[in-house]
């Protein structure tokens, strides 16, 4: 397990870094820079400014020293928010998007998995159809849609939620649904079809045939098995929660990291587009790892090589 958890590790700092590389060198392909704006600068002022944050050093050279001030926890200062250190704008920042992100993961768990155990004990019936089409519909349809109908019917034609920002409870209940409804969707599908399989073994037969009741081989027996497919979309899952929260972070104007990151690539905002991109795929990363300890722990019957 050490060893499997030092590889594991060893992948995930290699991967940060050609996260970080390809980012930097595309980023500086892109036409435009950060002092332009739409009141044009002089020439000497635009220098002054590359000069005092080493834009005008070579592209190999910025890259060398920004990896190397990196691997010392520097992230640089915002080319746009004079006075603000990127880490300081992340700090400050992802708590509000980790909130909303973690709260839609905890929903579309806590609905995703006892919903597909439900249509699959229901196979055929009425219920299974329902929950069959309502998690089409959330794969389907895209949280940006989600977001639209969800401002229209309940802040719009109804009023009974607020639209904008991130205050009392009630802000957070629109932008969770919207977050959730692609997860909880995915999951309902996962959890049926991998119950299906695991309801049809020997061993859930047996514990019938010995009467053991519906629910107890339910969830004692079959669900540990059943739910090893959940476990692994875990970690995709708590990406999407993340980077897509952005686009509803926009629609509900919720000061989150979101709003920052876009506002970075518009702006060309050098630093603070590296920062960000680097924080988001080793969490992205980290949680990859995690989820395959978990895996182990949950099935021991699996190997880690």
């Amino acid at each position: 397990m050490l060893k499997y958890i030092a590889k594991r590790i060893g992948l995930a700092i290699v991967t940060i870094w050609a996260v970080a590389t390809i980012t930097f060198f595309l980023m500086n392909m892109v036409p435009g820079g950060p002092f332009l704006s739409e009141k044009a600068i002089s020439p000497q002022a635009t220098a002054a400014l590359e000069a005092k944050y080493g834009l005008d050093k070579p592209l190999f050279q910025q890259y060398l020293t920004y990896i190397g001030d990196a691997l010392h926890g520097d992230l640089g200062d915002s080319l746009k928010q004079r006075g603000r250190t990127v880490m300081d704008i992340i700090s400050t920042k992802f708590p509000v998007s980790a909130r909303v992100g973690g709260i839609s993961v905890l929903v579309a768990l806590t609905l995703g998995i006892p919903l597909g155990c439900i249509a699959a004990l229901k196979r055929g019936k009425f219920l299974d159809s329902l929950i069959s089409v309502v998690a089409t519909c959330g794969i389907a349809v895209p949280s940006f849609v989600i977001c639209t109908v969800l401002l229209y019917f309940f802040g719009v034609k109804l009023g009974v939620l607020p639209t904008l920002g991130i205050g009392t409870w009630k802000h957070y209940i629109m932008p969770v649904m919207a977050l959730s409804f692609y997860p909880t969707a995915y999951i309902m599908r996962l959890m049926r079809s991998s119950m299906l399989d695991v309801l049809g073994q020997d061993y859930m037969r047996t514990a019938k045939a010995k009467g053991v009741s519906g629910f107890v081989s339910l969830f004692k027996h079959a669900l540990r098995n059943a739910i090893l497919p959940v476990v692994t979309y875990v970690g995709p899952m708590l990406a999407y929660t993340v980077t897509g929260s952005f686009v509803v972070e926009k629609i509900f104007t919720i000061p989150g990291l979101g709003g920052e990151f876009i506002r970075a690539i518009n702006g060309r905002d050098y630093t603070l587009i590296m920062g960000t991109t680097i924080f988001l795929a080793t969490l992205i990363i980290v949680m990859n790892v995690a989820v395959d300890i978990v895996y182990k722990i949950v099935d021991p019957r699996i190997k880690l090589k």
